[in-house]
């Protein structure tokens, strides 16, 4: 893999891996010859409507499009996918044992229907379930994989953020099959409903896992999804306290009809479930307007809300790093201010 990294700040620089002593007879590929399989997500039989950026992630390379679908009762998944524009296949398999998206037992499925279809590329999100399960699959079959792409340059050059997103680098890789997770905000989901994919019986190897599903905790919300929300209101240390959180930043949300975001301050405080976190260790998010209020605006936070189209920050310290990125700004108490914006949304 040969990575080129250029920002205003750092030189171009080349890093040269043990990949590139692999034969170019064995790698090289033409584009008459690519296929991707897009990994899509689904519960209780219902696709994630932001795994489906990993299919136009796809259609950027070229060459047919696959879907690939697994759990208990996937056929309303699978259907719903088959319909979207662009698919050719969508291969399912019907297993309660992957309901739950567990990578140990999910990677051995993956990588087997990966070998049978004999796919150039395989894309998933860069979520949790992403994040979690395709650096197995690399290493099952015996590849590197490159996360976090936020743009294809072609079927073997993508381009990625490192350092917390002050520095861009773009990838090549010589790898025969190239394994992805790419970021939803910089991929529009993938839309349409005239799409006539063939469903197709995937590969199940069944193989053991020593991981057993024990049990979770769902919160549940009327709000928009936070990853894929247009509008977000996200509430920092400055809230003091959860009930402060609650009785300011939810009203707000609601009169905005906003998703609710909170920096890794206001998790690790307690104010916010850990579902909420925006930042580099958190969701990274990109949506129409994004406010944040009580925020400071540490890297960490930035890396994950940077790029919203409009930022607007509510904080009492008018020399907070969040003023930096944000396009409009209050310095100010905000338990005075934002009490008395929802009211003027709510008229």
């Amino acid at each position: 893999m040969i990575a080129t990294t250029t920002t205003s700040r750092m030189p171009i620089h080349a890093v040269h891996s043990p990949l590139l002593r692999r034969p170019w007879h064995s790698v090289i590929r033409t584009r008459s010859f690519l296929s991707t399989l897009a990994v899509l997500e689904q519960r209780g039989g219902r696709l994630n409507r932001g795994s489906l950026s990993s299919i136009s992630a796809a259609k950027r390379l070229g060459g047919p499009v696959h879907g690939f679908v697994a759990g208990g009762n996937v056929t309303g998944a699978a259907n719903e996918a088959a319909k979207i524009d662009g698919i050719e296949k969508i291969l399912v398999v019907d297993n309660e044992a992957y309901e739950k998206g567990l990578a140990e037992n999910f990677a051995p499925l993956l990588a087997e229907n990966i070998k049978k279809g004999g796919y150039t590329h395989v894309i998933a999100s860069h979520t949790a379930f992403g994040k979690n399960l395709m650096p197995r699959v690399a290493a099952l079959l015996d590849l590197q994989p490159i996360s976090d792409v936020v743009k294809v340059e072609d079927e073997s050059t993508f381009v990625r953020p490192i350092y917390a997103g002050n520095a861009i680098a773009t990838v090549q890789s010589t790898d025969p099959i190239k394994v992805l997770t790419i970021r939803g905000t910089a991929f529009p989901a993938a839309e349409g409903s005239r799409g006539v994919a063939v469903v197709e019986k995937g590969v199940d190897p069944k193989e053991g896992s020593s991981t057993e599903w024990i049990s979770e905790e769902l919160t549940k919300s009327d709000r928009p999804e936070l990853s894929t929300a247009s509008k977000v209101v996200s509430g920092g240390r400055g809230l003091k306290s959860k009930p402060d959180f609650d009785t300011t930043i939810l009203p707000l949300a609601d009169a905005l009809g906003a998703a609710v975001g909170a920096s890794r301050a206001a998790v690790d405080s307690g104010y916010a479930d850990n579902s909420l976190q925006v930042g580099q260790t958190g969701k990274v998010v990109a949506p129409q307007l994004y406010m944040a209020v009580g925020i400071s605006g540490a890297i960490q936070h930035l890396a994950g809300m940077k790029d919203s189209k409009v930022i607007a920050a509510i904080n009492k310290d008018a020399d907070a790093p969040i003023f930096q990125v944000a396009d409009a700004g209050l310095v100010g108490d905000l338990f005075q201010i934002v009490p008395e914006l929802t009211e003027k949304l709510k008229q």
